[in-house]
């Protein structure tokens, strides 16, 4: 357990060590009752807080009521069948940046519901409880129908109940975006909770969202027959999903709104106001961010259902002609928003390094596209560093101020180090300060130093060695699982480099490949001897 919700609250695969918990506790003396001699300041400071608060209160008080009236409370929904799932088809989607920006949400993939995180409650049934609450109004596809056609097999049942699953997740999501923009947005910009530049900069495109899939809805629901049956969903898939280039734009601005977001909930009367927003029934425990976050979550889930329509399709439906194609396209669509996301976020963290000598500045970092991995590490005194495993260089930061704009400053800490002049040491638990550092440093007597790992840096660069050590186990098998791949990949860029050079300056001149070969003849020569 420890375990699971340790990689739910941390930075998914590529992010081996958590982002720090939200704040999302507020200062219990602001709701408590005063000490009769506290003096007449305190007691107008509070009464004014008290009314500033109320405002936000009534406001959420407000939309909480007519949320209450439009949906009611309890709804009778058709048991979850052992088939429904779609988590038994589900593998590991390579979409680090995607992933990344997503940490702070799990989702399950279900045909008939979409995670959430746990209730305050548990859910008293006679049927094992979920680990997560229903969405709203979740039903099957049959049980819209009045009777289901004796003609159908249950492979095409099973494509209907898959069709209509994507028809009701447009639904859903574009109800969530709304309500984002009801209880959210505009209610912040009203009592001046943040400012117009922040509230655009922290929600991005996601207004421009809501027509697109409101038209994608529409779509979908015309193709639906006087039974109820959709017939034919290829084409339709095929001419929409080229829509989704809207999502890079809105992908790669959520690692910045993501930080100022997380800086701008240090004001305790934002941070107020969102706890609020969590604590009523309209939000179902989704807090902001996770709201932003839905629309990532719903492209990544496309190629899933589009997968589960193709295996419940017929070999002679019409189908099988477009369905491939669609599939090959938002596979396509969601690979160039990760890619795109993945070059936002190396971007914005590289903006944030501040050197303090102009030799940190290595060229592999101005020439990095993505991050492989970064997060917070110990070194053997035991300060906190941010490490970065940017795609051509491993940089070790100590973590600074926030500016307006949420921008985390960070201060680069020793030499950064090529990841083609990388080594790699797994340390032994025990074994992670050579001398005892680690256990002088985190570490009772009694105790070994555990999780710890060994970089040091080789070639031109200036030979150093850095003892790390991570969170747990897991949070460190990623980060030596993903050093390695950095410092395969940059080694092979680096020997293909090699290779090209000589190469194109041969391939002009012939008189050189017999220079080139003597060279290489002398060189073996001098070292037998």
């Amino acid at each position: 357990m420890e375990r699971e919700e340790s990689e739910a609250n941390v930075s998914p695969s590529w992010s081996p060590v958590g982002r720090e918990r939200l704040f999302t506790c507020a200062n219990l003396s602001d709701y408590a009752g005063k000490k009769r001699k506290q003096d007449t300041s305190s007691e107008t400071e509070t009464a004014a807080r008290g009314s500033e608060h109320q405002d936000e209160e009534d406001t959420i008080a407000s939309l909480d009521t007519s949320k209450d009236t439009e949906e009611p409370s309890s709804k009778r929904v058709k048991p979850v069948g052992k088939g429904a799932g779609l988590s038994g088809f589900m593998g590991p989607v390579k979409t680090p940046a995607l992933k990344r920006l997503g940490q702070s949400i799990q989702r399950s993939i279900s045909f008939r519901t979409e995670a959430q995180p746990l209730p305050m409650a548990p859910i008293r049934s006679h049927q094992k409880s979920s680990s997560f609450p229903r969405r709203r109004n979740s039903q099957l596809w049959s049980d819209t129908v009045d009777s289901l056609s004796q003609e159908m097999s249950a492979k095409e049942i099973k494509r209907q109940e898959v069709i209509y699953e994507l028809t009701q997740g447009e639904k859903q999501l574009i109800a969530d975006l709304s309500l984002v923009k009801k209880v959210y947005y505009e209610p912040m910009l009203k009592l001046d909770i943040l400012t117009e530049r922040e509230l655009g900069q922290i929600f991005g495109t996601l207004d421009s969202l809501i027509p697109l899939h409101e038209d994608f809805l529409s779509r979908l629901e015309n193709l639906r027959g006087p039974e109820k049956k959709v017939e034919e969903v290829g084409p339709t898939l095929l001419d929409w999903f080229p829509r989704l280039e809207a999502y890079i734009t809105y992908c790669c601005n959520q690692v910045g709104a993501k930080a100022l977001l997380d800086h701008r909930k240090q004001d305790r009367r934002v941070e107020h106001f969102l706890r609020l927003c969590q604590e009523s029934s309209f939000s179902r425990k989704l807090d902001l961010w996770n709201f932003l976050d839905l629309p990532r979550s719903r492209l990544v889930k496309y190629p899933l259902l589009l997968r589960e329509i193709q295996k419940s399709t017929p070999p002679d439906h019409p189908d099988q002609n477009t369905l491939p194609q669609a599939m090959e396209l938002i596979q396509r669509m969601v690979s160039e928003v990760n890619s795109k996301t993945g070059e936002a976020e190396c971007q914005f963290y590289r903006r944030g390094l501040c050197y303090q000598e102009e030799g940190q500045r290595l060229p592999e970092i101005l020439l990095s596209r993505f991050l492989y991995c970064h997060g917070e590490l110990k070194n053997s005194k035991g300060q906190k560093l941010h490490v970065f495993l940017f795609e051509l260089a491993l940089v070790l930061t100590r973590p600074g101020a926030q500016d307006r704009d949420g921008q985390v400053q960070f201060q680069v800490y020793r030499q950064p180090v090529p990841a083609a002049h990388l080594l790699l040491e797994d340390l032994p638990d025990g074994e992670g300060g050579g001398g005892g550092a680690f256990r002088g440093a985190f570490t009772s007597a009694n105790d070994k130093a555990k999780n710890c790992f060994r970089v040091s840096s080789t070639g031109r660069s200036k030979a150093q060695s850095h003892s790390l050590q991570a969170n747990d186990s897991f949070n460190k098998q990623q980060w030596i699982s993903c050093l390695r791949q950095a410092m395969v990949q940059s080694r092979d860029r680096e020997s293909h480099a090699s290779q090209s050079r000589p190469a194109a300056q041969t391939a002009s001149d012939p008189a050189l490949c017999l220079i080139a070969e003597l060279s290489l003849s002398s060189d073996s020569e001098a070292m037998d001897s």
